[in-house]
């Protein structure tokens, strides 16, 4: 199985549905990405998942880090 966002193979079976397997999620080892294999196949095939959101795996290590969040001020 390849990853729809990074097309990377390092993806795995996070988590059947408890009761009656009616779903399973799976998530990508390099991207993060996770998703349900009920969902569209545009956001489950890799063909078909939206260029805009692809990212390229060499580039991870260069994207921007979300800021910590601040203290609440009381």
């Amino acid at each position: 199985m390849k990853c729809p966002r990074c097309e990377s193979e390092t993806v795995s079976l996070l988590k059947k549905a408890p009761l009656d397997h009616a779903w399973e999620i799976y998530i990508c080892g390099t991207c993060t990405l996770s998703w349900r294999n009920t969902e569209p196949e545009n956001i489950t095939d890799p063909a078909k998942y939206d260029q805009r959101f692809k990212i390229d795996p060499a580039n991870i290590e260069k994207l921007d880090q979300i800021p910590p969040i601040p203290e609440l001020k009381k």
